[in-house]
């Protein structure tokens, strides 16, 4: 098995915690697959940790994002690793956070990922987030700094979504100069229907969408093309950096915006493309 073969066959499945998002996770993400949950600067962090409690009484390996400037306070933090590791989770993904203003003392990852450290770490794995394509209000240097600033405290990165195969290799190269040593998951946009998506957009709000689109122009646009976007040309040009040795890389995460029939689909057609046994499926 080569190692885009590997990457396939265990993905990481990003979803937003709306209704029926745990209905579609358990009709098409395989049991034991590792679903991410994303958390709302307008709803905050409540959705998403009922959600990982969920799913995680259902089996699978969850991951939910805890955005630290939706963190109130001690006690609200607190209160969260409690439930989590009451429910068996071991793995958060610790971003900044859309949040215009912080609800408490965190205003950005690295202040939460201190504290969280000095509770006794009570997650063996934590993730922190890369930038390939330029953050819309962060300077690309100032990203690299802040991963490097926090992996002491990390585990493993995962990046944000690209479109560009170049792009994507020139900035693991940047940061695997800096001295950034974790393990990467790369972010791959899954497959995506033009009309889901906007209705996916309209649940999540106005304020939301407005803030999803400013951020995802490129993947936006990608989107609108006939018969929506598909991953498996960006896959294929960028294969022979997501196996490179040098790279780092542990894995894919896929951003599904909680598309999950059309990316379970694709990833069993990709799978079937490498010619590869056939995949898992869910049941």
């Amino acid at each position: 098995m080569s190692s885009l073969d590997a990457l396939l066959k265990s993905p990481r499945f990003e979803v937003l915690p709306t209704k029926g998002t745990e209905d579609a996770v358990t009709e098409w993400v395989p049991a034991g697959m590792t679903v991410t949950v994303t958390a709302s600067p307008v709803k905050g962090l409540e959705p998403t940790i009922e959600l990982t409690e969920r799913l995680a009484a259902r089996g699978y390996r969850v991951v939910p994002h805890l955005a630290a400037r939706s963190v109130t306070g001690e006690a609200h933090l607190a209160g969260i690793v409690g439930r989590l590791k009451a429910c068996g989770v071991d793995d958060v993904f610790v971003p900044g956070g859309d949040a215009p203003h912080p609800a408490g003392p965190f205003d950005s990852a690295l202040p939460l990922l201190e504290r969280l450290t000095e509770m006794g770490s009570p997650f063996s794995r934590i993730g922190i987030t890369g930038y390939p394509e330029s953050h819309p209000k962060i300077h690309d240097d100032i990203t690299i700094q802040a991963m490097w600033d926090k992996r002491r405290y990390a585990s493993y990165i995962v990046s944000n979504v690209c479109f560009d195969a170049a792009q994507l290799g020139r900035w693991i190269g940047r940061i695997r100069a800096r001295g950034v040593t974790l393990p990467l998951y790369v972010g791959l946009a899954g497959p995506a229907e033009r009309t889901r998506l906007l209705k996916m957009a309209a649940v999540a709000g106005a304020s939301e969408s407005a803030r999803f689109i400013t951020r995802h122009p490129g993947w936006i646009l990608r989107f609108w093309v006939p018969g929506g976007y598909s991953p498996d040309r960006l896959l294929d040009r960028a294969a022979a950096v997501l196996t490179a040795p040098g790279s780092g890389v542990a894995g894919l995460h896929l951003f599904t915006f909680n598309q999950l029939q059309q990316a379970e689909l694709w990833r069993r057609a990709a799978l079937e493309r490498t010619g590869i046994d056939k995949p898992l499926l869910a049941g």
